[in-house]
């Protein structure tokens, strides 16, 4: 048992100053998919709705046009266009040219609220 602890750390020692790019890239892809089986498996499965921030924004579509209206529903229409219009527009307060300012900012107050559950 001592000389299997011997060579495992000789072995750390030994990549950690003399790194091998194919058994990197290796264990760096193992990693990931260990990662993502642990995510998977434990997912509490509370999740955002897009559809609950569409249903928030419809009592003020009579200030939105058509057009907006459609763009809103293409943002909801799933977690990862929420996520991505978020992370564009809302934190990178960078203007939308698809929305009015103050559309995209109730836009943004809205998936604001629920950003916990992304």
């Amino acid at each position: 048992m001592k000389n299997l602890l011997i060579l495992i750390v000789a072995i750390a020692i030994y990549l950690h100053f003399y790194p091998q790019p194919e058994l990197e890239s290796w264990f760096n892809e193992q990693k990931t998919m260990v990662l993502s089986e642990f995510s998977n498996a434990t997912d509490t499965k509370v999740r955002l709705n897009p559809d609950k921030i569409y249903k928030d924004l419809q009592p003020n579509f009579d200030q939105f046009n058509e057009d907006e209206q459609a763009f809103a529903r293409e943002v909801t229409s799933s977690r990862n266009s929420v996520k991505e219009f978020f992370k564009n527009y809302c934190q990178g307060k960078r203007p939308t040219p698809k929305l009015h300012q103050k559309n995209q900012q109730l836009l943004c107050s809205k998936i604001s609220t629920y950003q916990s559950l992304f």
